[in-house]
This record gives C-alpha cells, structure tokens and sequence, in this order.
C-alpha cells in the first residue's frame, strides 16, 4: 500500500465519506445506503475500490457482511490524521446524524427484545447456554475489590456473588425490565445498601473516571451497538492496574440467536477482541476458550488490566 494509492481511491466525495462513516462503527451495505442517501449498487461500487485499496475491511456474521474501516492501523493512521480535520462540510455533518440514527435504532432493538423477555431470560439463555458451568469460572476470574461493576448487568444472576467479592458492586443495563428484576433479586437477597444498580448504555457509562477497580462482560458484549467502542470507556472508567473480565461467544452461524436470543453479533473471534483492547490500553493476562456442550455455542473468557502509566 503507497500514499499514492491511497489518495487515488480517496479522490472521491462519496468514498471520503464512506471512510469517515466507518471510522466510527462497522456497518451493512444496507445501513450504509441509508446514511448516504444512494443505491446499494453505488455504494458497492465504492466499497470495492476502498477494499481493494486496504482501506476497509469486511467480515462476514451469518450471512450478512459488515464493513470496517482500517484507518486505526499504521500507516493509514497517520495520513488519515491529515485528512480528518478537513471533513467538516455538511454531507458529513448529515452522515454522521444519520449514523446516529442507525446505531440508535440498534439500540431501541436490543432494549425492547430484553424488555420483553425479561421475566423468563434466565430459563431462556439458560436452555442454549451451560450458565451454570461457566460462571464459576468467570467469578474466579475477579479478584477481591473495593469496586467492581458488572456491565449489562440484566436481571441480575451473579450480583450476589460478586458481593463476596467487593465492598460495592455497580450494575448498569440499557433495559429498565431488566433493572426491575435485579432490584427484585437484590431485594430479596438484603443487598440494597452494596448494590448500586443503574440506566445507562455501554458506550456512555453513568461512572467518573477511575471509579472502579473491576470490571465484568458477562455475555454482553455481542448485544452492544458497537462492541469496539465499548473498550475506552471501560478504560475511563477502570483504576490504573484494574481487572477487565470478558465472557462472550467466539463467532458462530447460528442466525436464529439474532431473534431468540436478540443477539446483535454472532460473536467474534480472539484476535479482534485482543486487538482492540491492546490498542486501548490494555494489557492482556490470560485467555482460554470454553465448551458450550451439549448447547451450539463455544464461549471464550479473557483477562486484561488497564496499564498502568
């Protein structure tokens, strides 16, 4: 890949845009039509030539096909940080508005599927996922802690036991039914007082700067809007030399998940998920893949700390 290469296929409005717009989040040929106000087969067109020339990325979950821009990466960091600042007129004040709008619509999906289901969710993650083999193994994972929080928390199964762990746990969800039935659980277990359970969304957490010494993804990150985004908040959020535990699904084919289960990502494979969190500082400790028998799924379960200047 030359520079010149790269402003060759960046000589064009359209395809200066497409970059821009992907630089925030992966998307669909069919969202990106929506953003952009063109026909998919022009907005193909482009895509090709941006892929051809190692700008974008596209990876398939199922049977539909997201595309990434690659412009995080050396070298097309440093020339995109050129570029960038220029990108100010109002085509892409729009795209971006518009994007808001797709990721957004994403959102209200994932909170109206939980909403929905969340008297019955444990019985019905429970009958694809062996929960109760693998979250020994998660709790395991997190050391004692002043303060841990448990993001996506949904109704609520491992508050208690995270209580043995920490002075506080803090626990945030995007889906009010969801809270409601944890605060029911909490309740019922005397926690209120070391519970502190909370509205908010994954890429905008309701938590200071350096407020927490712990941080669990119990089998929530495939349900954000934009799972790589996630990682500098939980950095803002985390102390210096704080645990991040992930538990989440190595990619699958399973397209049902999407309805049943309100899956917005098929899972994902180790060398992203590393990738972005030794990106965002983090520095990775330990990472094993677990059976999901007799159910469809393989999960996986990694450790990081945030570094420590």
């Amino acid at each position: 890949m030359s520079l010149l290469e790269v402003l060759k296929a960046l000589g064009d409005g359209t395809r200066l845009r497409l970059v821009a717009v992907l630089a925030q989040a992966e998307l669909t040929v069919q969202e990106l039509t929506d953003i952009l106000g063109m026909g998919q087969s022009r907005i193909s067109r482009h895509l090709k030539i941006l892929a051809d020339a190692g700008l974008l990325a596209v990876q398939r979950q199922g049977t539909w096909r997201y595309y990434r821009s690659l412009v995080d990466q050396e070298p097309l960091r440093s020339w995109w940080a050129v570029l960038a600042p220029g990108l100010a007129g109002d085509d892409f004040r729009r795209d971006l508005v518009r994007l808001e709008m797709i990721l957004q619509r994403r959102r209200q999906a994932s909170v109206t599927f939980f909403d929905r289901h969340a008297r019955h969710w444990e019985g019905l993650a429970k009958r694809f996922l062996p929960l109760e083999n693998w979250r020994p193994l998660v709790l395991a994972s997190l050391p004692p802690a002043g303060v841990i929080l448990d993001l996506g928390v949904g109704t609520g199964a491992l508050l208690p036991a995270l209580c043995d762990k920490a002075r506080q746990v803090v626990g945030i969800d995007q889906s009010p039914a969801m809270l409601a039935e944890a605060r029911q659980r909490v309740a019922g277990a005397g926690l209120t007082e070391r519970v502190d359970l909370r509205l908010g969304e994954m890429t905008h957490l309701p938590l200071a700067d350096g407020s927490v010494d712990g941080v669990l993804l119990h089998l929530a990150l495939h349900h954000a809007d934009r799972p790589r985004a996630i990682i500098g908040e939980l950095l803002r959020v985390l102390q210096p030399g704080g645990r991040l535990v992930i538990l989440d699904l190595l990619r699958h084919e399973q397209e049902w998940a999407r309805e049943e289960l309100g899956d917005l990502w098929l899972g994902f494979v180790r060398e992203d998920i590393t990738g972005w969190l030794q990106d965002g500082g983090f520095v990775m400790e330990s990472y094993r893949e677990l059976s999901g028998e007799p159910g469809p799924f393989t999960a996986f379960l990694l450790c990081a700390r945030k570094a420590v200047n």
